[in-house]
């Protein structure tokens, strides 16, 4: 019988599949898998996964001919899973030695729906390790409590799929929305808070986190950075029946699109005019009130960049300014 399986997804990462794959061979054991999605690649990534047949007990290999992006490789892989439980692991991070047996065994002793943890954010030889914002540690949480409030970085905010663990039967709240080639992970992360009956965070950190990968859609300034929009219309439509988490939602999707507004220069002038008028268009779809409100909380320069999009919106009395963390 299967305890876990990871699904690896992976598109030409012939710089990093290896050390990926190593750090599977030295996290494995009879009672796991390892599903590899090679998702359309192009340059060397596939030799080097048969490469590794021998190597990874457990692994299995499906290969997509044309890329379907990361959402839709990652549904692939959970269609064949059959642990318990199920994690995912980019192919161009890696794990620390014992780091899925630890997974493991954490979640088995708390029996919650799923586990979060701490990761390695890993920058050429610099490693920094990123917290879930969760203070409580070790206790089975509701995971609603892991929503609100919308001021201060919570749950949701730490919407990474491989920071975790969780079960399978949860079943189709593990699929990502396929349409989407980033920020697939947002609408995620809202849908596990809002519907499954428990959650965990412990303070494990065996996952390195790999920054700044060329290629990588956090790097790539094409037209797939307009799925932003779609991802937060997911979840808009979500909360209609729930308004009292609209607030971190209208936080989280102002704070994030004033971030992606700092990085315009990476867009051709094309596609920024485009993004510019997506970015009004969803603001202006928010309720005035709630929107006035989020772009006081904001700093100046972040709040500046969001009122050119919407200089309509009024601004409240300095009195009523409260600044936050901020969450991108």
């Amino acid at each position: 019988m299967i305890t876990l399986s990871v699904i690896v997804p992976i598109r030409d990462g012939e710089a990093y599949i290896a050390d990926a794959l190593t750090s599977l061979a030295r996290n494995a054991r009879r009672d796991f898998e390892f599903i590899v999605v090679d998702d359309g690649s192009v340059d060397g990534t596939g030799a080097i996964i048969d490469d590794f047949r021998g190597e990874l007990p457990g692994m299995s290999v499906l290969r997509n001919p044309s890329p379907v992006g990361l959402a839709d490789a990652r549904n692939l892989g959970l269609t064949l899973a059959s642990g318990r439980y199920v994690s995912f692991m980019d192919g161009d991070d890696w794990l620390a030695p014992g780091y899925l047996s630890d997974l493991v065994a954490a979640i088995e002793g708390l029996g919650c729906d799923f586990l979060r943890v701490d990761h390695v954010q890993a920058e050429g030889r610099k490693r920094v390790i990123h917290r879930a914002p969760q203070a409580r540690r070790g206790v089975v949480l509701d995971p609603r409590d892991g929503i609100m409030p919308a001021d201060v970085k919570t749950m949701v905010d730490y919407p990474y799929a491989w920071a975790g663990i969780y079960r399978r039967e949860l079943g189709d709240l593990l699929h990502f929305p396929g349409h989407l080639h980033t920020a697939e992970d947002r609408p995620w992360i809202w849908r596990l808070h809002r519907h499954t009956r428990s959650f965990s965070v412990v303070s494990l950190h065996g996952l390195f986190y790999r920054r700044l990968v060329p290629g990588s859609l956090t790097q790539v300034g094409d037209e797939r950075q307009l799925h932003f929009f779609d991802a937060f219309d997911l979840i808009f439509k979500d909360l209609a029946d729930e308004p009292r988490y609209l607030p971190k939602a209208v936080r989280m999707m102002c704070a994030l699109l004033a971030h992606h507004l700092e990085l315009l220069d990476r867009f051709t002038p094309e596609l920024r005019a485009r993004f510019v008028e997506r970015g009004a268009d969803a603001l202006r779809r928010l309720p005035t009130d709630l929107l006035a409100q989020t772009l006081s909380h904001l700093t100046g320069e972040r709040e500046d960049a969001l009122r050119a999009l919407v200089p309509e919106v009024p601004r409240l009395p300095p009195s009523r300014y409260r600044p936050a963390p901020e969450d991108a």
